[in-house]
């Protein structure tokens, strides 16, 4: 340290005795803003400011983070959602916003193991999608609780989902979420395809279907996977939506309707390239 105080007082001497700070450069091998630095550091502070200072900044940044977010995160893990799904829910729960490398660099400091999920072993996957929003929309009902159904209804093109609940699958409430349905999509319905559930199949609801001039297109019998948007949507509100609520709330239906908003603009869909069924 005081060799080095040393070395910059010669170089401040000699330019004080000469002001030629080309002469003192070419000499003593530094640039010029070196020089400067120095020169100016010795005429406010003396020998005192030759001396080296700590490069420290002065505030630190605030930890981005915290260890309540890593518990967030390390929580939503328990559920078995790989790092999309924990960025969404985050999002949605905490109103937090993390990138999945941030969620992945969180999941490997905890030592958490990979999500492995085990397929069925298949010859060939063929998948589609319709290009006109509203040419085929999948309608299906799930049980969630005693008492207590699922209407689900997806566009093929968009993946917009419409969702309500009801006390039983019944053809009146089959109607009920039809003209649901018509009322929250903004676009017209040329095709329903339904499994074969008597909800649908019933004679008020096949009227209704006629009456507004859309086609009734019901999948093979033992074939769910024909029903595949659908069915996959249902798997998400359980992961996502069901797991975070009480299912003898009173607002249910309200949170469910909350639920459909952030789907539909706000959560990024992996088969449409990360874009929300809404940009889509």
């Amino acid at each position: 340290m005081e060799n080095e105080i040393k070395i910059r007082f010669r170089w401040v001497t000699l330019y004080l005795e000469t002001k030629d700070a080309g002469l003192v450069c070419r000499k003593c091998g530094i640039s010029r803003p070196t020089l400067r630095h120095w020169v100016r550091r010795y005429q406010s502070d003396g020998m005192a400011g030759l001396q080296s200072k700590s490069k420290r900044p002065k505030k630190t940044p605030e930890k981005k983070v915290t260890d309540k977010i890593g518990e967030w995160v390390l929580e939503l893990r328990k559920r078995r959602l790989g790092s999309r799904r924990i960025q969404s829910e985050l999002k949605r729960v905490h109103d937090c916003s993390l990138s999945r490398r941030t969620i992945q660099t969180i999941l490997d400091q905890a030592q958490q193991p990979p999500l492995v999920k085990t397929r069925r072993p298949r010859k060939s996957v063929k998948r589609y999608a319709r290009a006109i929003p509203g040419e085929r929309v999948q309608i299906d009902t799930c049980e969630i609780a005693d008492g207590l159904y699922q209407y689900t209804a997806i566009d093929d093109c968009t993946r917009m989902k419409i969702l309500k609940l009801h006390p039983q699958k019944s053809a009146e409430n089959s109607l009920d979420f039809l003209e649901y349905v018509i009322e929250e999509l903004s676009f017209p319905i040329q095709r329903v395809q339904t499994d074969r559930g008597m909800e649908f199949f019933a004679y008020e609801f096949q009227q209704q279907l006629m009456d507004y001039a859309i086609k009734f297109r019901p999948i093979k019998p033992r074939s769910p996977h024909l029903n595949g948007k659908v069915e996959r949507s249902q798997k998400t509100d359980w992961e996502e939506f069901y797991s975070t609520v009480d299912f003898t709330a009173t607002d249910l239906n309200e949170k469910l309707r909350q639920w459909q908003d952030y789907y539909n603009h706000e959560r990024p869909h992996g088969s449409l390239g990360n874009q929300t069924p809404w940009e889509r």
